[in-house]
């Protein structure tokens, strides 16, 4: 099914009048991924795609700028003036009632939101209620391909591969009475991504201690700790195949440069792996019965596990993030903390499941896996699970 007659098959059963994609010099990115514009093209005046319902699309342009959208079907109408803008819009929408942006009430879902204030204003100035399309965006701009779902499976074996070596690889140099710092393990890794002919857009988290409690730490070669022995270590990395369409794959593990972690350690890391065990059994089911699971479930899920312990206030992030070309997608995140994310996780998309808890000038401790949504509704985990503290000794 090509993409608009699937756009219409989402609008007819959401009860809208029709699409409105609009852009103005890459504002809406999501516009730009719908209609697969190429990155390098030059796009310095607005446009619009209108995609009705039933019959044919138009293509709105401006006339200095008539080639945007060739690529796509539809009867093309130009303008030059503002004054002809208005015109054109008001005579596309004569008539409809329910229009469908890429626009999210009281910013729900900032992800979605990316049609300016100012062009909503316009819109509705023509008699026309304007609605978010959260609800089957994704479908356009959040599923993978065959090749991509292969390149995300992939590229969670390799992290889990390098997280192994890198673990031995700490430990062979703590045993050699090695300095050995926060910073030198991300390096480390950032070399074996590159051995492995993998990109990333952010160098790894790697955090000792209480660093591990900062959930966003970053070492620098000018500041980062020693790691010594007794240490506990979090490394969170992620990095995709050096290719075009390859999708990201996020992993996070903790281990105590130690023969075994304490046992303040040991009950934090099991309330965590009880939460993403409890987000992920909740996923499974869902699909198994064919209903329908929205991205702030499964982020409740896990979060009442964290606070049925009394660690509650200590989990400060949503649950998990969509994943695809980019490390944090534009699909439903495992989100009901930061942000109410209602919509459905999908098959053919991508996400991560990371509950974490994190104890100010402690430690923190946090767990994360990737979950592929395949076609039949199967649900894959990749990038590997952590049953418990890796001890290097």
């Amino acid at each position: 099914m090509n993409f608009v007659k699937k756009a219409q098959k989402y609008l007819k059963e959401l009860h809208l009048d029709g699409w409105l994609l609009y852009d103005f010099r890459k504002t809406n990115e999501l516009a730009h991924i719908c209609l697969k514009i190429p990155d390098k093209t030059t796009t310095t005046r607005r446009f619009f795609y209108w995609i009705p319902k039933e019959g044919e699309p138009i293509k709105l342009v401006h006339g200095i700028e008539p080639h945007i959208l060739d690529a796509h079907p539809g009867q093309m109408k130009m303008y030059t003036s503002w004054q002809s803008l208005e015109e054109q819009l008001a005579d596309m929408l004569r008539g409809k009632r329910r229009v469908a942006m890429e626009y999210s009430p009281n910013n729900t879902i900032p992800y979605v939101s990316r049609v300016d204030a100012g062009t909503v204003d316009q819109i509705r100035s023509f008699g026309v209620e304007v609605v978010s399309s959260a609800d089957f965006l994704a479908q356009f701009t959040s599923t993978l391909s065959p090749r991509q779902i292969e390149s995300q499976i992939q590229a969670g074996k390799a992290l889990d591969r390098i997280l192994q070596d890198v673990w031995a690889w700490i430990a062979q140099l703590l045993t050699h009475k090695k300095t050995l710092r926060e910073y030198d393990v991300q390096q480390k890794i950032i070399e074996e991504f590159t051995v492995r002919h993998m990109v990333t857009d952010h160098p790894p988290i790697v955090g000792v201690n209480a660093h591990s409690a900062d959930p966003h730490y970053q070492p620098l070669k000018s500041s980062s700790s020693v790691i010594q022995m007794g240490d506990l270590i979090l490394i969170d990395l992620w990095a995709k195949e050096k290719r075009e369409d390859a999708i990201f794959a996020d992993i996070t593990r903790v281990a105590v440069a130690a023969h075994e972690p304490s046992e303040k350690q040991k009950k934090i890391f099991g309330v965590v792996r009880k939460a993403q065990l409890r987000a992920l059994e909740l996923i499974q089911e869902c699909f198994q019965k064919k209903q329908r699971i929205e991205g702030w479930e499964v982020d409740d899920a896990a979060r009442e596990v964290v606070q049925a312990a009394g660690f509650g206030k200590y989990f400060t992030h949503r649950t998990g993030h969509s994943i695809e070309r980019t490390l944090h997608g534009s699909g439903a995140h495992i989100d009901n903390l930061e942000t109410h994310d209602i919509r459905p996780l999908i098959p053919g998309s991508c996400f991560s499941i990371e509950p974490g808890i994190y104890l100010p000038g402690e430690f923190g401790i946090r767990l994360e896996t990737d979950v592929l949504i395949h076609y039949d509704g199967s649900v894959q985990i990749t990038g590997g699970q952590q049953e418990e503290i890796t001890s290097l000794y």
